[in-house]
């Protein structure tokens, strides 16, 4: 059976946003389990093998790829308790969950995404990671501006300064990729290609073509 979701899946995701209450949740959580828990979990479970052949850095497993669906919300103004996406992540051995680059995909009411990359380094990170790009940019260039990148996601994403960062001359070669304080990839569809017979397949071949980029960001990090 193709791996992927059914329409009842985000039909679920949906009614959630609409219904975004504990009590619900609870009435419904075998359908949440069904519908979006168990295909996210043999997704997760393939990957573990896929990625060993062109990611065999990154951690793809139940316990570290998926997210809860519960909101955090100590810290923040929203007080909705769920989320309304279903998501997994796939982070690099050696660096922890939420460090350094790593793909990641979600299904949401209105959109799958499919991406990877460096979202909220830290200082140390972000520095060892543009002196890397300075030394090595015609590597970064061959990737992000490779056909099927450009073809596949389009061009290198994520927030940027407005300036090429101190102790970088300021008509550095790699200056556009230097003044990025994330390193995004990513292309997004409409919520149907979630139950999609291409779905697994379309995957697979969005998180190639960003794993060259989650490689050459981690090179950095893991070799300190």
């Amino acid at each position: 059976m193709a791996l992927g979701f059914s329409p009842k899946a985000v039909s679920f995701l949906r009614a959630l946003k609409r219904n975004n209450d504990r009590e619900w949740f609870k009435a419904r959580r075998e359908q949440y389990d069904t519908l979006l828990r168990a295909p996210m979990l043999a997704i997760v479970e393939r990957l573990a093998v896929d990625l060993r052949e062109f990611a065999p850095t990154l951690i793809a497993s139940p316990k570290v790829s998926l997210y809860r669906p519960y909101r955090d919300t100590r810290f923040s103004d929203n007080k909705a308790p769920l989320k309304t996406n279903c998501a997994a992540v796939f982070p690099p051995r050696d660096l922890g969950r939420h460090q350094g680059a790593g793909l990641y995909f979600e299904i949401a009411p209105t959109w799958v995404w499919i991406g990877g990359g460096m979202y909220a380094p830290d200082t140390s990170q972000l520095q060892a990671v543009r002196e890397h790009i300075a030394s090595n940019h015609n590597r970064l260039r061959g990737i992000v501006e490779s056909p099927v990148f450009r073809r596949t996601l389009g061009s290198l994403e994520g927030e940027t300064l407005q300036r090429v960062p101190r102790g970088f001359a300021k008509d550095h070669p790699a200056g556009p990729w230097l003044k990025h304080r994330q390193f995004l990839a990513a292309r997004e569809l409409p919520a149907t290609f979630a139950y999609s017979p291409t779905f697994y397949r379309e995957l697979v071949r969005t998180f190639r073509v960003i794993a060259p980029l989650v490689t050459f960001l981690n090179e950095p990090l893991t070799t300190r």
